[in-house]
């Protein structure tokens, strides 16, 4: 199944990362040569996205924002001293892909389902899409990406699809444990204890129904957490959809899960890309 759109969330203060992230805006952190939120990017482009929708923080200047932009000067630097292996490198995105901007109030309502659903309603996404969340990724050169084992696990346009790790220690911040029952996903466990991870553990990379969209949305509306309260948790519209019937499927992924929001995970990133 084509699916053309991808929202990624990049919006955010970082807070996890400071006093870095003062300056450097979390999902442009370096991993290699690459900021963070490029791995996904590359990823999402190479299964045929074509549309994505990057919700931003409304600080300026926006570092995501202009390093999707073409470096007019760079660029004709390079091809006056013939740098065609340069130029290459200097083009982040290929023509035919297009990033769409959203701006986010980073003091207003927090969590991950905000974004997600701010993309949805700005952009009126009515049909399949990614999302993928800006301070992590899948690396696994040589292997099938990540989105196309989601891909792969989607049965119908109505299904959504969650990715699961088999290695989920790093994760369990970020996601939770998954109880499964004929492919379909039956319960997620927020934030568990390492004894109540058996199978896979979820990681921030789903396809999205439209569906499960409109669900994301309501709770995003219907729901008015305070900044001392929980976060807006992606997840919690994910279990309230499967309480209601929803058909959330998972899809196993043999690549590593490398996350750049915490210190010690940056770094651990690093060497893996960097094959140290």
């Amino acid at each position: 199944m084509s699916i053309t759109k991808a929202i990624i969330p990049v919006a955010g203060w970082g807070t996890r990362r400071l006093p870095i992230t003062k300056i450097i805006e979390k999902s442009m952190l370096p991993v290699g040569n690459r900021p963070l939120v490029d791995y996904s990017v590359q990823e999402l482009i190479s299964v045929g996205v074509t549309d994505i929708y990057m919700v931003i923080s409304n600080v300026e200047p926006c570092q995501v924002r202009e390093f999707y932009k073409d470096n007019l000067a760079l660029n004709l630097y390079l091809e006056a001293r013939n740098k065609e292996d340069r130029l290459k490198l200097a083009k982040t995105l290929p023509d035919n892909v297009r990033i769409h901007y959203v701006s986010q109030d980073p003091s207003a309502k927090y969590g991950t389902a905000v974004p997600v659903a701010m993309a949805a309603e700005e952009f009126n996404i009515k049909e399949p899409v990614f999302v993928y969340m800006g301070d992590d990724f899948i690396w696994n050169p040589g292997g099938e990406p990540a989105a196309e084992s989601l891909i792969k696990a989607q049965k119908s346009p109505s299904d959504s699809v969650l990715l699961g790790i088999s290695k989920p220690e790093s994760a369990l911040l970020n996601g939770g444990a998954l109880t499964i029952e004929d492919e379909k996903i039956v319960k997620i466990t927020e934030k568990p204890k390492p004894s109540e991870v058996t199978g896979l553990a979820s990681v921030s990379k789903y396809i999205v129904s439209p569906d499960l969209l409109e669900e994301i949305i309501e709770y995003v509306h219907t729901h008015d957490f305070g900044p001392q309260d929980q976060e807006y948790m992606i997840t919690d519209p994910f279990a309230s959809f499967i309480e209601k019937g929803g058909i959330i499927r998972v899809a196993k992924t043999e690549g590593e899960y490398l996350d750049g929001g915490s210190l010690e995970g940056w770094v651990h990133a690093n060497n893996v890309v960097c094959g140290q």
